[in-house]
């Protein structure tokens, strides 16, 4: 084996962070470890269709006219498209320099969570959201409503949410140079996603059934 690409998570090694983005760090740590040369993507919030913190995102914003959330919903995070984020993870093989580098990976935007929620609304066509921040609703609380509310499960999305208090944006855009294209925009990644779990979850015609 010539190389490891490992997609981590982004966040600031000098912030108090989270088990689940401390544990991100751990796995970069124990794969360096093996001797064979690692480069590291590290990114935050990924927008595709399946996604565990899309997912997250779309059934929110499907399910809920209103929600009381925790401070975390203002909270800075710079959103990439998974197809962008897959584009860096094969461009780095192809690039000798980024070899045995840890990378910064976002998309255009820096948005805090209520945005992201508020603009997704606004590209399914839906009524703007009404949030209201609650700043004693603790990780634990959160992590059952959201398990009510959405398919994630409790112990997912306490790590998700637990996650979200600490901002994760992009510090360095090395790879910008390195891997030199546009990342899209969060409005359009988010019509990519639902397009993608549109074609998904389109019924199988006759013909098509045959064939398969």
């Amino acid at each position: 084996m010539r190389r490891i690409v490992y997609l981590g998570g982004l966040g600031d090694d000098r912030d108090d962070l989270s088990d689940h983005l401390r544990s991100r760090r751990e796995v970069e740590t124990h794969l360096a470890e093996g001797g064979v040369p690692v480069t590291t993507i590290r990114a935050g919030i990924i927008v595709g269709h399946g996604g565990i913190s899309w997912e997250m995102t779309r059934q929110l914003v499907s399910h809920l006219p209103a929600m009381v959330c925790p401070q975390w919903v203002y909270t800075r995070t710079q959103p990439i498209a998974i197809d962008d984020v897959v584009r860096y993870l094969t461009a780095v093989l192809d690039t000798d320099a980024t070899t045995g580098r840890a990378f910064d990976v976002g998309g255009p935007d820096v948005l805090v969570y209520a945005d992201m929620m508020q603009r997704a609304a606004a590209v399914m066509g839906r009524r703007r959201l009404v949030i209201v921040p609650v700043p004693l609703l603790t990780p634990s609380l959160s992590s059952r409503w959201l398990s009510l509310v959405t398919d994630v499960d409790t112990a997912t999305g306490r790590s998700l949410i637990d996650s979200m208090s600490n901002e994760v944006v992009v510090r360095d855009d090395a790879i910008r140079r390195l891997v030199p294209f546009e990342p899209m925009p969060y409005d359009d990644a988010v019509r990519r996603a639902l397009d993608d779990r549109a074609a998904d979850t389109a019924p199988v015609s006759g013909d098509r059934a045959a064939a398969a």
